[in-house]
This record gives structure tokens, C-alpha cells and sequence, in this order.
């Protein structure tokens, strides 16, 4: 009997609004979202194939750049479909286990992109204090397991979020102020207590980010230790630019994060609906968008690579006709 009650009070389906208070501008502000994500897509497309294609990225580094890569790709893929078709088609309503769904990957994908920051992290911090073991150190068994173990890591601790979500009755409106299926705002509509809900999704965020963030603080001392006993200032400032390009986009990844995290569970009457909403929606496309920017004009290794392919492509286009079949 408790099982079929909880059955009648679980909604079939899911209505997401959009962005509140900015329905009417919807189809306006569907052209920005269509035009970053298929920023993101070319781009991150682009650095993928770079890679493929270059030996000379063939290196531990670039193979966690391709994580990243292709977990931006993940990311804006589970989210801005769904946006346009709330924007542009009024396609609003969402199968109940689809919501879930989409929340899974969602989650999962965060948790991964923190991780794989975090080896990349640990990364530099090989490449700088290890040079002459960095390559047997980081092999390719190392690097896919530490990418398939930080992938299960987020697996493991997210699908209990999914599972608190859907045990609990909801006979409220089944209306979600947002594009995607977000945690804190589905669990909001149900009748019970959503503490162990709330709880839970913290411990998540910080055993997640929290201790990536401790990991990532602790490689960093380390590097900047190893950095500032060289004697060398050119070595120094070497040492410090193979580091840019993670700082940077660390800096676009956990800001617009922490923000969305606390902001749905402490800052409710204080951030406009429409503006956390827009954040939300900054944390997860923002990384997308600005990591190949950002690793293409940073990364040495990746320009050059570029500008080969280029004058190579250029080369070959202004080859007469006939002329290559001699």
C-alpha cells in the first residue's frame, strides 16, 4: 500500500518553465544559447581532432585535455537541447524519469569536469617536480584509469541523489522554474522533508569539489616550490606558463560553481529567480565555451600545431591544378 501511495503521488511528468520573468524574451534569448553552444561544440571539436591528428600532443597532458574536451561536450549536449526547445518550441513538458535522468548526467558530468581538473593538476605538478620520470610515471594505463575511476566516483556519489529524489512524494505543482531538471528545484515541489536531500547534496559538492580543491591547492604548493628553487628566471617563467591555461580555466569553473551550489540552498530570498537561473546555466556552459579559447592561445604546443595544420592546408590549396600529378 505505501508503495502504490507513493506511485500516485510521484508526477508523471515534468514541466519546465524556462528562465522566470523572462518568458516573453524567451525566443530572444534562445539565439545566444544556440550561438554558444555551437561555439562550444566547433571548438572543442576542433581541439579534439588537433590532438588526433598531431603526434606531438600525443602527451599526458593533452590526453586529460581530451577528458575535459570531451566532458564539455557531455555537458552542453545535456543541457542546451532541452533549453531551446522550452525557448523556441514551447516543448516544456518532461517525462518524470527523463527529468531524473537528465539530473544523473548532469551531476555527473560537474563531478567529472572538478576531477579531471584535479588530474590535471597533478599533471603539472609530475611535468615540473618529476621531469625525467614524468613519462613513465603517467602512462597510458595510468591516465585511463584515472580518468575511468573519477568518472565511477561521480557515478557512485550521484546516483544516491537521484534515488533520494525520486523516493519522495510530490503533490505540489510539478512546474520547474528552470531549463534543465535541477536538484534543489525538483526536490522543492515535494510534500515531505527534503533535509536528508539537502545534506546529502552538500557532502556531494564536497567531497566532489571540496577535496579536488584541496588536492589541487596542495600540487600547487608543491609546484611553486619546485618553481621558486630554480635558479634560472627564464625557467621560471616557463615552469609557470605551462600552468596558465589550468589556472585560468579552474578560475571560470569554480566560480560560476560555487555560486550556483550555495546560492538554491541559502540564498533564496536574497538572488532574483531569473538571475540564479542564468547562473546555473553560466556554470555549465561557461567551461565549454572558454576551454578551448583559453588552452589554444595559452598552450604553446597546441598554437603551433595549429598554425602548422594552417600553412599546411594553405599550402596545399595553392598548389596549381594538375601540378601535384607531376
Amino acid at each position: 500500500m505505501e508503495v502504490a501511495n507513493l506511485t500516485e503521488m510521484m508526477p508523471s511528468t515534468i514541466i519546465l518553465s524556462g528562465i522566470p520573468g523572462l518568458e516573453e524574451a524567451h525566443v530572444w534569448i534562445a539565439i545566444p544559447f544556440c550561438s554558444v553552444y555551437l561555439f562550444a561544440m566547433v571548438g572543442n571539436c576542433g581541439l579534439l581532432y588537433l590532438i588526433w591528428i598531431e603526434e606531438a600532443l600525443h602527451r599526458p597532458m593533452y590526453y586529460f585535455l581530451c577528458m575535459l574536451t570531451l566532458n564539455d561536450i557531455a555537458m552542453g549536449t545535456c543541457v542546451v537541447p532541452q533549453a531551446i526547445c522550452i525557448f523556441w518550441f514551447k516543448l516544456k513538458e518532461v517525462d518524470f524519469n527523463a527529468c531524473l535522468t537528465q539530473m544523473f548526467f548532469i551531476y555527473t558530468f560537474t563531478g567529472m569536469e572538478s576531477g579531471v581538473l584535479m588530474l590535471m593538476a597533478l599533471d603539472r605538478y609530475v611535468a615540473i617536480c618529476y621531469p625525467l620520470r614524468y613519462a613513465t610515471i603517467l602512462t597510458n594505463s595510468v591516465i585511463t584509469t584515472a580518468g575511468a575511476v573519477t568518472f565511477l566516483r561521480g557515478v557512485m556519489l550521484v546516483m544516491p541523489v537521484v534515488f533520494l529524489a525520486r523516493r519522495l512524494p510530490y503533490c505540489r505543482t510539478n512546474v520547474i522554474p528552470h531549463t534543465y531538471c535541477d536538484h534543489m528545484s525538483l526536490v522543492k515541489l515535494a510534500c515531505a522533508s527534503i533535509r536528508t536531500d539537502t545534506v546529502y547534496g552538500l557532502i556531494v559538492s564536497l567531497m566532489i569539489g571540496g577535496l579536488d580543491i584541496i588536492c589541487i591547492s596542495i600540487s600547487y604548493i608543491m609546484i611553486l616550490r619546485a618553481v621558486l628553487g630554480l635558479s634560472s628566471n627564464e625557467a621560471r617563467s616557463k615552469a609557470f606558463g605551462t600552468c596558465t591555461a589550468h589556472v585560468y580555466t579552474m578560475i571560470t569553473t569554480y566560480t560560476p560553481a560555487i555560486f550556483s551550489i550555495i546560492t538554491p540552498r541559502f540564498g533564496n530570498y536574497r538572488v532574483i529567480p531569473h538571475i540564479q537561473v542564468l547562473m546555473a546555466n553560466v556554470y555549465l556552459l561557461l567551461p565549454a565555451i572558454l576551454n578551448p579559447v583559453t588552452f589554444g592561445v595559452k598552450t604553446k604546443q597546441i598554437r603551433e600545431s595549429f598554425l602548422k595544420i594552417f600553412i599546411r592546408g594553405k599550402a596545399a590549396s595553392e598548389i596549381p591544378l594538375g601540378q601535384d600529378k607531376k
